[in-house]
């Protein structure tokens, strides 16, 4: 099945077709990990992107029922080098085109993708339109160019959730760390979360209840969290000012800890302003440096976008920072029980490194008061 990748700058990658036999745009990236093809693809962060996997042989393990981040993929396309189509694994139950197909995801393997790497890597990220249906090149050009833009589109209300729900997931499989009782009722604001951050959290000793992310913030406050959670997600946080002023309305009323998007939005929420990085951040090698200890931390990030250093107000002070080109990578607010990082230290896939802020957050909450949690257990 021939195939191309066509994008608005006129470049073509021409090669066969993986999964679903259709055509789909989006904004066109890369990830750089060695691993973790199935957490990549389920991540709602990726909505509305096409992602290029930079390891060249991707699908050796198939996929399985426990590495999925959320129900279904959530990229808008796929694009590797070469695609097993066996998963030699015992935890598999699918080959990776199988699943691509059993979910009507389109990809293209057979090109180059160290050339495409390339290319973005040096003019920055481009829409771009995968097609299996026999599309000529110009016509792929031009759907390219007319696909929407991510800044434009409300991607969070694609990947929220539609309901409130408690997290009620069993929190040992993918957790290799001691598992705390419940002590702490959290609130976690779904902008597109990842469910390894839900099991992480709930392993920490927190209750965990998920809730849209467009829940007002009265709303938050009669559920008597004794902290909120603000999680990843995919497009543009200037575009949500909605989901802003929620926070303004939040911010010093429980102990805040954001995570990629919920970072940004904090951020904007508290006056600092965020920008498009030229390529983004994405793959599980990124080194994070500490501010306040001088620690280096090796990080999974997915972000297009980051908190710009200029025009950050007084309250806020930057934590961490990327080793790669300087920008933020964490946030802490200098009077109020609020942090917030850039990188994923959920982890999914990646390095372990960072786990210990989600006991941060569970030990911010406690030396709150947790009183909430404690008039419920007196009750």
């Amino acid at each position: 099945m021939e195939a191309l990748l066509a994008l608005e700058d006129g470049r073509v990658f021409r090669g066969r077709g993986l999964g679903r036999a259709g055509c789909t745009t989006g904004e066109v990236v890369f990830n750089t990990g060695m691993t973790g093809y199935q957490e990549i693809l389920t991540d709602p962060s990726y909505r509305g992107q096409i992602v290029t996997l930079t390891v060249p042989h991707v699908g050796n393990t198939g996929v399985n029922d426990h590495d999925a981040e959320s129900d279904r993929p959530q990229a808008a396309g796929l694009v590797v080098r070469d695609a097993s189509r066996v998963g030699s694994s015992w935890r598999a139950r699918a080959g990776l085109a199988d699943y691509m197909r059993e979910h009507g995801l389109c990809g293209i393997e057979d090109i180059d993708t160290r050339a495409l790497t390339r290319h973005l890597r040096s003019g920055g990220v481009l829409r771009g339109c995968l097609d299996a249906t026999g599309m000529t090149a110009e016509q792929a050009i031009e759907a390219a160019r007319r696909a929407p833009r991510l800044e434009e589109q409300d991607l969070v209300g694609q990947v929220t959730r539609r309901e409130p729900e408690r997290f009620l997931e069993d929190r040992t499989p993918l957790v290799d760390r001691p598992v705390r009782s419940p002590e702490f009722r959290v609130v976690a604001l779904d902008y597109g979360v990842k469910r390894n951050i839900l099991r992480l959290m709930a392993a920490s000793g927190l209750e965990v209840i998920v809730v849209p992310a467009r829940t007002a913030a009265d709303e938050i406050l009669a559920l008597e969290p004794d902290g909120l959670f603000l999680s990843n997600g995919p497009g543009d946080p200037a575009h949500y000012g909605l989901l802003i002023d929620t926070l303004r309305r939040l911010v010093g009323r429980v102990p805040i800890f954001g995570i990629c998007l919920g970072h940004q939005l904090a951020a904007l929420a508290l006056g600092a302003s965020t920008f498009k990085l030229k390529f983004g951040h994405r793959g599980t090698n990124h080194p994070v440096r500490d501010e306040r200890s001088g620690r280096v931390a090796i990080t999974s990030q997915n972000h297009g976008f980051a908190v710009a250093d200029d025009g950050l107000p007084a309250t806020l002070r930057v934590t961490h920072r990327s080793l790669y080109d300087g920008t933020v990578e964490g946030l802490e607010h200098v009077d109020l029980p609020l942090f917030t990082v850039q990188f994923h230290p959920e982890a999914a896939p990646g390095p372990h490194d960072t786990w210990d802020l989600f006991d941060r957050f569970q030990d911010m909450i406690a030396r709150r008061g947790g009183a909430s949690s404690t008039s419920r257990r007196t009750a």
